[in-house]
């Protein structure tokens, strides 16, 4: 993990939120529980930057937590393009929408409440970029129905793969820990895609499905 002060000079020269993020980061630090979720402006300019690239036509995100990223990647969609956020958590439904309403991206973003492993397979859609910030445990699982959506050549991103640093010596019975080193283990020897971990926040792995499998 970077160091403090490392994170402070990152952050200060990146650049700043939009006044949207940065009220709704502002909210979601004062009114929820576990603000740490929220991706904040670093990661956030990082996922937008990665959608403006790609330019994808359709998004998938799994996990929206207060809408923060959904936001950042709604930015980079292609003219007429939809994202598709899926989150568990009722209770958040309506300041989602608030924000989603706020950002001006509205109309490019569809909110499902539901469990993602049922949601997801109901979507009759292909995906360009997939975002998954979700239940660590199911990461293998998300993963799996991601990239069965996913067109050839297409782009998955997984946060929070370097899990606080405890991904180097998980400790006995520590189960998210523990499913995190499974996953990163499991696309690892995944020869469908190619990956590169970054050490963006908690650990970013940006996957690649290749055109062609070998």
């Amino acid at each position: 993990m970077l160091a403090k002060e490392i994170e402070k000079y990152v952050d200060v020269n990146t650049s700043n939120e939009s006044e949207c993020l940065y009220l709704l980061n502002r909210d979601t630090n004062i009114k929820i529980t576990m603000p740490r979720m929220l991706s904040g402006k670093v990661q956030g300019k990082f996922l937008e930057m990665v959608s403006l690239m790609i330019k994808p036509k359709r998004i998938l995100e799994i996990g929206t937590f207060t809408g923060y990223s959904a936001i950042c990647l709604a930015k980079g969609l292609a003219d007429g393009g939809l994202l598709y956020t899926i989150d568990s958590n009722q209770e958040l439904e309506d300041m989602i929408t608030h924000y989603f309403k706020l950002s001006g991206y509205n109309d490019s973003i569809k909110l499902i409440i539901g469990n993602a492993l049922t949601e997801v397979p109901k979507i009759d859609e292909q995906f360009d970029l997939v975002f998954i910030d979700a239940d660590k445990k199911e990461y293998i699982d998300y993963y799996k129905l991601a990239k069965g959506k996913l067109n050839p050549g297409g782009f998955i991103l997984i946060d929070n793969v370097l899990w606080g640093g405890k991904v180097t010596k998980p400790k006995v019975n520590d189960k998210e820990t523990q499913s995190i080193v499974d996953f990163n283990n499991f696309v690892a020897k995944d020869n469908d895609v190619e990956q590169v971990m970054l050490t963006v926040r908690d650990g970013l792995l940006l996957i690649h499905l290749k055109s062609v499998v070998d």
